[in-house]
Parts: structure tokens; C-alpha cells; sequence
């Protein structure tokens, strides 16, 4: 239960916006003549918190919430201006919209003048940003590279710095820091979640960018942000004083203390959210902000426990900060000190009180990448102690408690913890680890790891259940492991893992019949996709409280809700009834991006769909009834009655997917494979480089397979293509379906 008590004074809400105030002449400055910048790759958020620092334009973080992809600073005597993609120092993205007139609006605002041409001497310095310095030049700017050891040398003789940040190193960080502080500029472009790709193991407070420009108040922060506009983020967008995190904590302060005053429930939310998400971005030596969380925790006792029945939602803003000022404290906690949190007795469950604790041996092949099943359960707060053996200290193993790793964070509704699993490298011989929330313990292989056989001791865990097809013996199942305490379990084969709560297995005597059907899903879609039936690892299956999107979603491991966990388990449901979304999300690991272009993702992914409908279940006719007879035929007539118009068909999936099937229908599976194992083949060079070059080469490669001629085809479903392609195939003798179009 969480007790409303009064916060801090009202005047710390003055003072901040007073601060805005005085920033709103600077950022006028900045955005003259801006209406919209580029969105080069996908860029991410910057969390912006200084008492000097502001938002300049905003990305698309959620439903009405949105966070900076732009910010300003001032710092010491010096100016930032900092980007949320690396792209936007580059002359690729400067040439987009109105970025390049950001970019010199900033060059300009950061070296303190008016116009880069003015009496002062300006001299801009450019560090590891591709082709920028003759694009600058360009405009007049006078620009020089900075390159090799003696770069901060020359730095001294600049007024303005543009770099991309992943590539100062950490000696590089204080001289600039002195720079800034002495009155230089920089303006920065960088990127938190691929920073984090490139650098597994590492988290953001080892980000150069943010130790560069924490003590200025902006750092750069996990995910992804939306475009607001047609070329990428509209800088006529408002910027809420709720998107910059100090005054969104003070917004929340305010209303907890004056909690029977309406609020602006958007403002609300978006507070709520660029608050949450600088607590759990902000560096752990932080003085900014994080002794304010730190008062606002001690004002309040108690946790707070989501559910399915009594979710947190933003209209709980206290509760969703306190909550994820408690998950923050428990993910970075030292193993040693971690205690359960009350929430895991709802999700992921409770161990059985009693429940034997045991030391079990596990060989994990290294050549198989990604999770190894250990069948052994850690129970919330449980010390866990890996040993292996020495040699086995650098091949970059890490240990993982729990297989529910959806991140919730950007959900406004959350029915469980938003964070409940933890991993831990395994570079010391003894491995102690930990997890508040518990969960299924797991070995994690990175790829590319030298081959080994390396016997790993688990102690302090209980015993979960596990089904390993061709090696569970069956009476050892009946009689003993479907009954072990954990409360989740596993059903594995080398194809295929299901991953569900125990009680979904207590009764099944058999799981043999299961795991071979899935196994034939697994051969259907390789089969489908011209790869090899020999896996490289399994494919997962888990089943969830809460997914981070959709009802079902791809990747690794495929994620579902708990209801699927039902039918996943039983092989005549499969077999009898299908599992549309479990075949779809298989499908979604086996696309190609060569042959799926733009409108295709959820369109070219249910091909396996019903490659599996009719190889494993014999059910192509039945397998989605709207897809077929009258109801096609109206579908049909309905769209081209509208002038086939080629963003209807992009929009509607299952309308996009009448024309693949009247090809599979015209021409057989076979026809598939031979396209999808051409593509497979093809060298970099060949390969499409841009959206309509891979509608171009679908339809050329396609009619070459089949020796027909589909422009005609292609034409009267409305799909762009160029008349050289054509061209291309008009030697070939015309096609269409029997019927097509209806008259």
C-alpha cells in the first residue's frame, strides 16, 4: 500500500520553470527556420534532466507519450546540442528536411554567435563524423578534421566540436569535458540502444556520450522513438515541460501533494513516463535528480504489486515511479543482497515452502548458441552458485535467471513487473547470481564460441521440470520430473522448446507426440525457406503475463501469452485445429528481408502460415475460411472496384496475402522454393537495395521461376514496379489467375 504524504515545495517547481523560461529563447534560436529534421536509421531518445538543459524536438515514444531526439545544454561556460542518432552528423541525414539547418543553427548557437560568418573567428573541428567536414564547408562554415592521436591538440584551435560519441575513448572524455566547461561547443550525435548491441555486457553508464554530458544533464537512453512526420520528427511539435525529467518529477511531486486538484491526465502520463525513464537511465553518481528519487522513496512505504485483476496503469503515477525505483534498485543489487520481491509470489509464481534445494551438473555444448536448458529453478532471492571450469572463464558464458524478458517499461498498462529477469557473466570460475523474481535458470552460449563440452555445477536451485526429446526416459517423466517443485517447465527437442507454467505438464503423460508434431512445424517452415532442417539452435516458444507487443511476437524466444500456453502443449489441437499465431510468429524467424518489401512484413510471413496448414495439418482450405471462396472473390472485387490503390494493399494484410496465394495456387509451393532458395544464394552485389528494387525483383525473379510473364499481374493488384523491369520479362508469355480480375 503506498501513503500519500506531502513532497517537496512548490518552488522547486518555480525554479525549474523559471529555468524553461529562460531556455525558450535559446531553443527559438536553434529550431529558426526548422520545421522538420531527418530520421536517419532509428534513432533513440535522449533523457534530458539538467537544470541548464532542455528538449529541442521530440520522437514518438508510445501511445501520447514522446521523449527528445534533440536537446540543448548549457555547461560551465560552454553550449551542447546532442542528437539521438549518430546519423545526424552526416551529410546523408543533413540533406533531409530542415536538418542541415538545424545543424548550423546549432554549430552557430553552441560557438555563442549570431551567424557563422560574423567578425569573430569561428573554426569548426569534426571528429569521426564521415564526409561532414566538406559538407560544412559547403555552407560556408569553416571546417577542419580532427584525426590521430594529436586530436585534442588541435581541438584547443577550434571553437565548436561535432562528433558522433561512440568514438571518444575514455581518455578523451575529461579534455573534452575541460572544453566544453572552458567555453567550447559541441554538438553531438549518438545512439543508446546500438551502443548496447555493439557492446554486450556493458551498460548505458559506460556510454561515452553519457559520460560526457551527464554533469550537463543529457544522456543517451535505451529504445526507440517514432517518427511524428513524413520525412522524421516535426519540430512544431510542443514540447511539453513534462518531457524534460526534472520538471516531470517536480510535476509529480506537485500533484502527490495536492492530490485532490484535477490534472491534465496527458500531462500526467507524460511525466510519468520521462520520469521512470530517467531513473533508470540516469548514472548511478548522479546529483542532479536521483537524491530527489531518493526522497520521494523514503516519503513513501510499501510496494507495489501489478496483476492481472489490478494492473498499474498511468492514471497511478506514484505507484508506477515507486515501482520503478524498486525494480532499478533490485536489478542492480549484488546477488548476495537481493531478497524476493512480493510481486513474483503473483508472476512469475512462487516456490512450493520446502521445496528441496540441490546441486546438479550440467553439460553445456558451446557450439549450439543461445539458452541451455539446465532444468533447475532459481526461487526468488535465492543465491545461486555456478562453478566451471577455468579454461571455460573466457568463452563469454553468461548465466540467466528467467526466461520472461519482455521489457515492459513502454507499456501504460502494466499486469506484471515490467523487468523480472537478470544475467550474469561467467568470467571467474564461480558465478554467484541471483534474481529477486526467481525464474529458470539458463547457460547463455554466445555464437561464434570455440567448441567445448563445459560441465557447469548449478547449487542452491530446485528442480524444474524437463522433457527433452530422444533422452527423457518416459517412466522417469511419469513418475518423477513432470512433479518437480519449480513452477515452470520446459518441453525441449533440438528444434523446438516450449517453455510454459508447470501445471500445464502435470498431466501430460506423454509428451513424445507433442515435441515430434512441433518438430515437423520446425521442418515445414526451413523446409518453406530452403534452409537446412538441422537447426543451428532451437527455436523457443514462451508463454507470458504480459508481452512487450501484439498478442504474440517474433524473435528469441517467440513470445505468447499465457492463454496459448494451453493449446502449445497439446499435439492434437495442433494437429486438428492449427495455431495460427504460433505457425505466423515460426514464420516471422524465417523471412527475408530481400523479399519483403514495404506493406509485406505481416503479409510474405503467413506463406509459412500455410505451408504448415497443409503439410502438418492438412488444412490449407480450412486454415482461415475469409481467405477463400465467396469471401475472397468479394474481397477481391471490393478492392479493385476502389482503383487497386497500392497504400489499400500495403495496409491490409490479409488482403495482401490473396495475391501471394493465387500464385501458390497458380504455381505450387515449389515455385517458392525455388525463388526464396535463389534469393538465398544471391551475392551481396545482386542483392536489393532499396524498396523498389525488391518489388522489381520479385516480380522478374518470380516470372523467371515460372516462366511467365506477371507484370500484367503485378499491374492489376496495383504494385509498383519499373517499366524497366517489365521490359525485362516481355518475352515471356502473360499470366493471370482463372477468373482474375472478376468481370
Amino acid at each position: 500500500m503506498v501513503h500519500m504524504r506531502s513532497l517537496v515545495p512548490v518552488a522547486i517547481v518555480c525554479l525549474l520553470a523559471s529555468a524553461v523560461q529562460a531556455g525558450e529563447h535559446d531553443a527559438a534560436r536553434l529550431l529558426a527556420g526548422v520545421k522538420e529534421i531527418a530520421a536517419p536509421g532509428s534513432p533513440g531518445p535522449l533523457c534530458v534532466f539538467g537544470k541548464r538543459a532542455y528538449p529541442l524536438v521530440l520522437g514518438r515514444a508510445g501511445k501520447g507519450v514522446f521523449e527528445p531526439v534533440a536537446a540543448a545544454a548549457e555547461f560551465g561556460k560552454g553550449r551542447v546540442v546532442a542528437f539521438g542518432h549518430d546519423g545526424f552528423v552526416t551529410p546523408g541525414a543533413a540533406r533531409q528536411a530542415d536538418t542541415s539547418k538545424l545543424l548550423e543553427n546549432a554549430i552557430v548557437w553552441v560557438a555563442h554567435r549570431d551567424t557563422p560568418r560574423q567578425t569573430a573567428p569561428l573554426r569548426v573541428g569534426v571528429y569521426h563524423a564521415r564526409g561532414l567536414v566538406a559538407y560544412l564547408r559547403g555552407l560556408d562554415i569553416p571546417t577542419e578534421p580532427l584525426r590521430g592521436a594529436g586530436w585534442l591538440t588541435r581541438l584547443r584551435e577550434c571553437n565548436v566540436l561535432v562528433c558522433n560519441v561512440h568514438a571518444l575513448r575514455d581518455a578523451d572524455i575529461p579534455a573534452v569535458r575541460r572544453f566544453i566547461r572552458a567555453g567550447g561547443g559541441v554538438v553531438a550525435g549518438g545512439l543508446g540502444w546500438g551502443w548496447l548491441q555493439l557492446n554486450p555486457g556493458k551498460t548505458l553508464d559506460q556510454h561515452p556520450g553519457n559520460r560526457l554530458l551527464a554533469p550537463a544533464g543529457i544522456v543517451w537512453a535505451d529504445g526507440t522513438l517514432a517518427r511524428t512526420g513524413q520525412t522524421g520528427f516535426l519540430v512544431t511539435l510542443p514540447v511539453s515541460p513534462a518531457c524534460q525529467a526534472s520538471q516531470a518529477l517536480a510535476i509529480l511531486e506537485s500533484a502527490a501533494r495536492h492530490e485532490k486538484i484535477k490534472r491534465d491526465k496527458k500531462e500526467i502520463a507524460q511525466a510519468v513516463w520521462t520520469a521512470t525513464r530517467a531513473y533508470r537511465v540516469l548514472p548511478a553518481d548522479d546529483t542532479l535528480l536521483r537524491p530527489r528519487f531518493r526522497k520521494l522513496a523514503r516519503r513513501y512505504r510499501g510496494h507495489v504489486v501489478p496483476t492481472h485483476e489490478k494492473p498499474i496503469r498511468m492514471g497511478r503515477p506514484l505507484a508506477r515511479l515507486l515501482l520503478t525505483m524498486e525494480l532499478d534498485e533490485v536489478m542492480h543489487a549484488p546477488p548476495a543482497k537481493v531478497r524476493p520481491h512480493p510481486a513474483a509470489r503473483i508472476f512469475p509464481g512462487a516456490v512450493p515452502e520446502g521445496a528441496k534445494r540441490v546441486t546438479r551438473v550440467v553439460d553445456v555444448d558451446s557450439t549450439v548458441p543461445g539458452w541451455h536448458s539446465t532444468g533447475l529453478y532459481a526461487p526468488p532471492g535465492a543465491l545461486i552458485v555456478a562453478t566451471i571450469p577455468r579454461t571455460a572463464t573466457q568463452m563469454n558464458l553468461r548465466l540467466r535467471i528467467g526466461a520472461h524478458r519482455d521489457k515492459l517499461w513502454h507499456k501504460n498498462v502494466w499486469r506484471r513487473c515490467p523487468e523480472i529477469t537478470r544475467t550474469f557473466a561467467m568470467g571467474k570460475p564461480v558465478t554467484r547470481a541471483a534474481n529477486a523474481f526467481g525464474g529458470l535458470i539458463y547457460v547463455v552460449v554466445p555464437r561464434g564460441c570455440s567448441p567445448a563440452v563445459v560441465r557447469v555445477e548449478i547449487r542452491n536451485a530446485v528442480e524444474a521440470p524437463l522433457f527433452v526429446l530422444g533422452r527423457t526416459d518416459l517412466d522417469e517423466w511419469r513418475s518423477t520430473i513432470r512433479k518437480r517443485p519449480a513452477p515452470w517447465a520446459e518441453l525441449a527437442s533440438d528444434k523446438i522448446i516450449l517453455t510454459v507454467p508447470s501445471e500445464r505438464v502435470r498431466t501430460l503423460d506423454d509428451p513424445t507426440p507433442l515435441m515430434k508434431v512441433w518438430d515437423r512445424v520446425a521442418d515445414a517452415e526451413a523446409e518453406l525457406a530452403c534452409r537446412p532442417k538441422k537447426r543451428l539452435r532451437p527455436e523457443r516458444y514462451v508463454a507470458d503475463e504480459q508481452i512487450s507487443a501484439g498478442y504474440m511476437h517474433a524473435g528469441y524466444p517467440i513470445m505468447t501469452h499465457l492463454d496459448a500456453a494451453a493449446w502449445m502443449v497439446d499435439a492434437d489441437h495442433i494437429l486438428h485445429k492449427g495455431a495460427w499465431g504460433l505457425f505466423h510468429e515460426l514464420g516471422h524467424n524465417h523471412q527475408s528481408a530481400d523479399w519483403t518489401f514495404a506493406g509485406t512484413g505481416e503479409v510474405t510471413v503467413n506463406l509459412f502460415t500455410l505451408y504448415v496448414f497443409e503439410k502438418v495439418c492438412g488444412k490449407y482450405e480450412t486454415s482461415r475460411p475469409a481467405l477463400f471462396g465467396k469471401k475472397r472473390e468479394e474481397t477481391i472485387r471490393k478492392y479493385l472496384a476502389g482503383g487497386a490503390k497500392f497504400s489499400e494493399w500495403k495496409s491490409k494484410p490479409f488482403l495482401a496475402l490473396l495475391m501471394y496465394m493465387q500464385l501458390k495456387e497458380g504455381f505450387g509451393w515449389d515455385a517458392y522454393k525455388k525463388v526464396f532458395a535463389e534469393y538465398r544464394d544471391l551475392p551481396k552485389s545482386a542483392r536489393p537495395k532499396s524498396d523498389a528494387e525488391k518489388r522489381d525483383q520479385w516480380m522478374v525473379r518470380f516470372s523467371r521461376a515460372v516462366g511467365r510473364n506477371l507484370g500484367p499481374f503485378f499491374e492489376t493488384w496495383g504494385i509498383p514496379t519499373s517499366a524497366k523491369a517489365r521490359a525485362s520479362i516481355a518475352d515471356l508469355p502473360p499470366w493471370m489467375p482463372e477468373g482474375f480480375p472478376p468481370q
